[in-house]
């Protein structure tokens, strides 16, 4: 009688595969993350909005306002990308004239007023590169956020919670803390905007985003952000109410640490030689490519 051949073992499940940075990419442009209206609505037990930049005009593009979370109270900014078309529109899809960096800058100053912590929203994609913005002062509005974020004598919190697109995200992120959804992603350039000057040739988006480090992962290994926020499975948009859930308890647990640290000018030096350390040369670490 034949002998039958033993069963072959059953297949370990196999590890699910890491995303690309492009597919990182990807999710953290999804429509259907939640915006700034929803963390403010659902994050925040109380939230009252402040309008204008007090020179200008009111950039819907920026939200700023008081908040509470339980017994914290701060200030809180962010861009809104906006839901419906018109919204979008209106919002310039999150992408910031300069009053809306003055808007934001005008609420940190009464927060530094008022002995109230700053939490700050990230996601856009850039400041506005329309004619009118550059003419009212682009450039100048964000490096005065820099210059002012850097010397503000109140903590900071930054949270990257969709794309944090070059200085249209700089200019509300100089942060004491930094935070990143598990899906964000956080740059200098788009990847787009990368392979066009690289390669002249925008099909390289994926390749430039790789090279870019945009990934929480990346920028948590390179000391960019200092945590990751996990995010429900498939992604933030698959469950915006358990994101925001998650969020608001990262956000209620680092203000809690960062209001019982260092203050006034302890804090504004420890920022200081924070984002100084940040890309600094190591010749012990340097690698030499022929």
């Amino acid at each position: 009688m034949k002998k039958e051949k033993d069963a072959a073992p059953a297949a370990a499940n196999p590890a699910p595969r890491a995303r690309t940075a492009w597919e990182t990419v990807q999710l953290a442009r999804n429509p259907g993350r939640p915006a700034f209206r929803d963390y403010a609505a659902r994050m925040c037990d109380e939230f009252v909005e402040l309008h204008g930049d007090r020179l200008c005009a009111d950039d819907p593009a920026i939200c700023c306002g008081l908040a509470r979370l339980g017994k914290l109270r701060f200030a809180l900014v962010g861009q809104q990308k906006g839901v419906t078309t018109e919204e979008r529109i209106a919002c310039r899809f999150g992408m910031a004239n300069p009053d809306g960096y003055r808007k934001a800058m005008r609420v940190m100053k009464l927060a530094e007023k008022w002995g109230l912590p700053v939490v700050s929203l990230v996601d856009t994609s850039g400041a506005y590169p329309g004619l009118d913005a550059e003419a009212r002062g682009q450039g100048e509005a964000i490096g005065r956020n820099l210059l002012e974020m850097a010397g503000l004598r109140t903590p900071i919190l930054v949270v990257i919670t969709g794309e944090g697109g070059s200085g249209g995200a700089l200019g509300i992120a100089v942060g004491d803390r930094v935070l990143m959804l598990e899906n964000a992603v956080y740059s200098v350039i788009s990847p787009e905007g990368c392979a066009s000057i690289l390669w002249r040739d925008g099909s390289k988006a994926p390749e430039a985003a790789e090279a870019l480090h945009v990934t929480a992962r990346d920028l948590s290994r390179l000391g960019v952000v200092d945590g990751i926020i996990k995010e429900p499975e498939g992604g933030a948009h698959a469950d915006p109410a358990s994101a925001v859930a998650l969020v608001r308890e990262a956000v209620e647990e680092h203000l809690k640490e960062l209001l019982a640290g260092p203050s006034g000018a302890s804090l504004v030096e420890e920022r200081f030689r924070k984002f100084s350390a940040m890309g600094r040369f190591d010749p012990r670490k340097s690698v030499v490519r022929s």
